[in-house]
């Protein structure tokens, strides 16, 4: 059995208890399966072999090392029961086959579900691998020949086409063009190269044709740089540590000593007999069986993830509800996150309509982001773009043709070594410039006719979920790779209290870990670039819209594309694991209860329990854990309205 996954070993279990969960139902009704015994001991004995035995191998290790964790909860549980119930079988006794069965089964299911994580770890990972170049086009002999990426050697000029992507790191030595560097910086405007600029592996060339120098290869890439570093915070994240074991290093040896010693005082001095002392005995056992402490964390996290679901968002694994419960910084990247992703223009100077049509006539042939905000603008406000006459680009400055028999021009402020601007219109240059903002500027018949303003602007709700957070008395920080000016811009627009800007991809992780030193840490992403981050915090929050490989990285992935997701996660995370606290009460305070009754304390008042009864208790503990996790439903979550659809329009 030891070749199966805990996942597979949970369906065969599953399918194992059938019969004693009909059993189990019909019994209100009277109803005894024929051969129900013989029935419950292949089944149980089966269920021991496939689910339990891992448990008692583990509880056997962690004995020898003089140390209890719920892997020693469950193997006592699921064997007092099950050798018990052979006992009994043999003396026509009542059996308690279930109680090991289900044990077995119900503490199986979080394993199951941890699985489920290290596989969607694993996942991440290969899709970042899958983004390396096979192949390059290296100089060889004086012509450009395809070799294999392995055989690519620092200081070979290689060759990149249009719509190719870069395959190593290294330097231009000719050509110019335009490369799509988000799939590593996470930024959406896409950057001019020329001669003596860097370019990175992975990336992809826009229009032009460029030669460069290879500097890094293998596994001195960026790329193979930040898969490493998501292996190493995958590796190093602590197993979770499940309050069920802290518990049980108290709570079975205690259990333990009291079953010895009830079975003792019974029969050396109270004259009980032999098997009436081993039945108080095993009333303990049965009643402190750790059924309901195996129910309590991963009712809760189905439950509590289930509501999560609903309301867009997606928690992974039970350790970012543990970690959660104690963040002090939520730290966010910049692009994709707080802000659109995508250019827009933000501001027309000048009469709106001429300048947007002068605009849009021009730049509709062009495919440059800032052109298709422009183009956006144009088609929202319905300004339809005119037909041009002698189009021309110019170099480093903008473009211009013949609107109607006069002269136009879209461009920076390069053209205003040609053309006449006034001083009003100057002066709001200068100031839309200071608020971080890329300015273009239009012109027709020499003159400067008006000013559109373009910016990555931050979402409509990205403000308010940030005031949540900081209600909640949470430090917010903007860690991005975007220069300063632009990031104090955002930052101040939405609230941020501190910004790191300028930061290169590889070195966000290390950003996280200095934050982590003043306590618990949630990183915020969407772009492959924040896969490190994402894995280094102590939770991981992706959103939905974001690459692939970030949203496997994070351990809470926000499916629409809105920070008031962060508030929810945090509530809802908060809620599921107060909720497990509260579980663990009610396992716990039957065993309070219980146990002194159990062993036969108040027999001289009467009251007594046999270990039939103290498996109807212990079933109750278990219900009344179900019914407190599926309260988690009614819970009231903070924050605002439920999330709406990333391509909803604000009112």
């Amino acid at each position: 059995m030891k070749h199966l996954t805990s996942i597979q070993r949970f369906w065969i279990s599953f399918v194992l208890v059938i019969p004693m969960l009909i059993q189990m139902l019909a019994m209100p009704f009277h109803w005894m399966m024929p051969g129900y015994t013989w029935i419950a001991f292949i089944t149980t004995t089966l269920i021991m072999l496939v689910a339990a035995w891992p448990y008692w191998t583990s509880a056997w290790a962690a004995f020898k090392h003089h140390n209890a964790n719920m892997n020693t909860l469950v193997a006592i549980g699921t064997s007092i029961a099950y050798f018990y119930s052979l006992f009994a079988m043999i003396t026509g006794r009542p059996v308690y086959f279930e109680s090991a069965a289900f044990i077995s089964v119900f503490v199986l299911l979080g394993d199951t579900m941890e699985e489920r994580m290290h596989n969607n770890a694993s996942n991440a990972l290969k899709k970042l691998l899958d983004l390396q170049v096979k192949s390059a086009e290296v100089l060889r002999d004086g012509k450009f020949v395809q070799v294999p990426l392995d055989q690519v050697q620092v200081g070979d000029i290689i060759q990149v086409k249009p719509g190719q992507k870069v395959p190593v790191d290294g330097v231009i030595t000719s050509g110019k063009t335009i490369l799509d560097e988000s799939m590593i910086t996470g930024e959406s405007m896409p950057v001019t190269k020329k001669v003596g600029d860097d370019v990175v592996g992975s990336t992809i060339n826009g229009d032009g044709a460029i030669q460069f120098r290879a500097t890094k290869i293998g596994k001195d890439t960026m790329l193979s740089q930040i898969v490493e570093m998501v292996k190493k915070a995958q590796t190093s994240h602590a197993p979770i540590q499940n309050l069920t074991d802290k518990i049980s290093g108290f709570f079975v040896p205690t259990v333990l000593i009291i079953a010895i010693a009830t079975f003792v005082i019974w029969y050396s001095f109270l004259g009980a007999t032999l098997v009436q002392a081993m039945l108080f005995a095993v009333a303990v056992i049965v009643i402190a069986c750790p059924c309901a402490l195996g129910l309590a964390t991963p009712t809760a996290l189905m439950v509590g993830t289930g509501r999560a679901a609903k309301m867009g968002v997606l928690i992974k694994d039970g350790q970012a509800l543990e970690e959660i419960n104690d963040v002090k910084t939520v730290v966010f990247d910049k692009t994709g996150t707080i802000t659109v992703g995508k250019p827009t223009v933000t501001d027309i100077i000048g009469d709106q309509d001429q300048v947007l049509r002068v605009a849009a006539s021009l730049e509709a042939s062009s495919e440059h982001p800032l052109a298709k905000a422009v183009m956006n603008a144009a088609k929202e406000k319905m300004v339809e773009p005119q037909t041009v006459a002698d189009f021309t680009a110019v170099e480093g400055k903008g473009v211009q043709a013949v609107i109607d028999g006069q002269q136009a021009f879209v461009g920076n402020d390069k053209l205003l070594a040609d053309y006449q601007i006034s001083a009003g219109m100057k002066q709001q240059m200068a100031t839309l410039q200071d608020e971080a903002k890329t300015v273009v500027l239009v012109g027709l018949a020499k003159q400067v006719i008006g000013l559109i303003a373009i910016q990555d602007a931050p979402k409509p709700s990205s403000a308010q979920a940030i005031a949540d957070l900081k209600a909640r008395g949470l430090k917010t920080v903007m860690l991005t790779g975007d220069n300063e000016r632009v990031a104090n811009a955002i930052a101040k627009e939405v609230g941020i209290d501190q910004v790191i800007a300028n930061v290169l991809p590889n070195e966000k992780a290390e950003h996280v870990k200095a934050l982590e030193q003043d306590g618990k840490v949630a990183f915020v992403g969407d772009g492959i670039n924040d896969a490190p981050a994402l894995t280094t915090a102590n939770v991981g929050i992706a959103m939905g819209s974001g690459t692939d490989i970030a949203i496997e990285s994070g351990s809470i992935v926000l499916v629409q594309n809105d920070l008031r997701g962060v508030v929810k996660a945090i509530d809802i995370s908060k809620k599921t694991f107060s909720r497990i606290k509260l579980n663990l009460f009610w396992a716990l305070i039957y065993n309070v209860i219980g146990v002194p009754i159990a062993a036969g304390v108040f027999v001289g008042f009467g009251l007594q329990l046999s270990p039939e009864f103290a498996a109807l208790a212990m079933a109750f503990s278990s219900v009344s854990v179900v019914t407190s996790s599926l309260l988690l439903n009614k819970a009231k979550i903070g924050g605002t309205e439920p999330v709406a659809s990333s391509n909803s329009q604000p009112a």
